[in-house]
């Protein structure tokens, strides 16, 4: 359970993001953090940056293997990012 004051926190952070436009940067920041929860350490080493462009999430991995791992499996990262934060917020996914 969250304590008051870090749920206050995270909320002032969410009004900051959306008054200076970095509501994307959050949510990159956001998926990042559950990319690190859902690989394991060493693949998530690989992933070299999460970010979110015109609703399109790009994700830059170093390994070729894992690369393509990605991509042959697009579509069930992209329902499940959607499923987590939403299908307003994410229309595409591509893996660069």
């Amino acid at each position: 359970m969250k304590k008051k004051r870090e749920f206050q926190s995270s909320e002032l952070v969410k009004v900051f993001a959306k008054i200076h436009g970095f509501e994307d940067k959050l949510l990159a920041f956001e998926v990042k953090d559950y990319l690190e929860t859902y690989l394991d350490s060493s693949l998530f080493e690989e992933i070299i940056s999460v970010n979110i462009h015109r609703k399109v999430l790009e994700i830059k991995i170093a390994s070729p293997l894992l690369k393509n791992d990605f991509r042959l499996r697009k579509t069930f990262f992209l329902n499940k990012f959607q499923q987590e934060f939403g299908e307003n917020h994410i229309a595409d996914l591509q893996i660069l």
